[in-house]
């Protein structure tokens, strides 16, 4: 079972670039272009890692914008983690949805309408 660590974070930015150039410099990230998903990715020693995603991605319920971090939390099975959320009150915004090669995601808000993020690596596929 699941610890349900924060595994994962997104950065709303207008330019991806430079927010990563920014946050680096400010907090000496180790910061990486990553052209096949369009993503600029940081990792934080001590921390969890994440990303730079361009304000504007996104579609349907996940559309990025500022002031709209979102955060991801690893869950060993995340239909069931949904379903629970759905049973206290939250919403599934975007059911289980692979990421070809690299992982599983879903993204839920809570009763307050904050959005969450849900993270299973390849090798958990519930």
């Amino acid at each position: 079972m699941s610890n349900h660590p924060i595994v994962h974070i997104e950065i709303p930015a207008q330019k991806a670039e430079e927010a990563g150039k920014f946050y680096g410099d400010l907090f000496d990230w180790k910061i990486e272009s990553d052209p096949m998903y369009n993503c600029v990715q940081f990792q934080a020693e001590g921390g969890p890692g994440g990303g730079f995603v361009e304000v504007g991605q996104g579609g349907g319920h996940v559309q990025y914008k500022p002031d709209s971090v979102l955060l991801y939390i690893s869950t060993d099975d995340i239909d069931a983690t949904l379903a629970k959320a759905e049973s206290l009150g939250g919403k599934t915004l975007l059911p289980k949805t692979e990421i070809p090669h690299v992982c599983w995601w879903g993204v839920f808000s809570d009763p307050t309408g904050n959005r969450v993020g849900l993270f299973t690596g390849m090798g958990h596929q519930d």
